[in-house]
């Protein structure tokens, strides 16, 4: 079973991922970003419930 510090390593690895894909697919089209979105936020309450600090993190800008 992951431990706490692993939980956030993972999360913080998708959540990085998952903002690049975001940023080249944010031309192709607004369904495929909109669904990325949606797993975007879920990222970004888990990691903030963890207590991990987004300000650095995060590069993508509300909708």
């Amino acid at each position: 079973m992951p431990n706490g510090a692993d939980i956030i390593k993972d999360s913080i690895t998708e959540f990085s991922r998952l903002q690049d894909w975001m940023i080249s697919v944010k031309e192709c089209g607004p369904d495929t970003y909109n669904s990325m979105y949606k797993r975007y936020i879920e990222l970004k309450v888990t990691l903030s419930s963890l207590g991990v600090n987004l300000t650095e993190l995060n590069r993508i800008e509300k909708q």
